[in-house]
């Protein structure tokens, strides 16, 4: 299996607790995803406090056609500090997805970083070559611009390294 990685810094110029509260909301997630990939959080989910072992349940299309039921559960989360969600059922082999947010002054700085590995192989490298890590840098690129809007912020520092990878036991 290939694990590719995806990061992200952007300075967000608030305080902690604003961006604590829209960044641990799941129901804000449609707010940073492109409206052509219909996104929607299934209803019936108690979502109002984040907390380890929440598990959010939604739809997405990444690709015309291509819809998806996708599952991932918040493993780890520390207020004003971080959180991370995997993948238990979706389009991925894997998926882990690390948010970090530091108060720094009158900023808070908030890193992303996500691994992830698609599953079919030779297949899904070919895949990932020809349209996913575009689209994954579409959708972050989406995101950015999305922060920016709703917090005044600017990107620091963009670090998208599709290439690397390690062997899986």
């Amino acid at each position: 299996m290939r694990i590719y990685s995806l990061s992200d810094t952007n300075l967000i110029e608030a305080n902690m607790e604003d961006v604590w509260h829209f960044f641990s909301r799941p129901e804000n997630l449609n707010e940073l995803t492109p409206a052509d990939m219909q996104f929607e959080i299934l209803p019936g989910q108690n979502l109002s406090k984040m907390y380890a072992g929440m598990l959010v349940h939604y739809k997405i299309q990444p690709f015309k056609g291509i819809k998806f039921n996708w599952t991932t559960e918040i493993t780890q989360c520390r207020d004003n500090e971080m959180f991370i969600d995997e993948q238990r059922f979706g389009p991925y082999s894997f998926w882990h997805h690390q948010h970090h947010f530091e108060q720094k002054g009158k900023h808070v700085v908030m890193t992303d970083i996500v691994h992830y590995a698609l599953p079919f192989g030779i297949f899904g490298r070919i895949a990932h070559a020809l349209f996913v890590q575009t689209k994954l840098k579409s959708i972050f690129n989406y995101r950015r611009q999305r922060i920016e809007e709703l917090f005044v912020s600017k990107t620091v520092v963009r670090d998208i390294n599709h290439g690397t990878s390690s062997p899986q036991h």
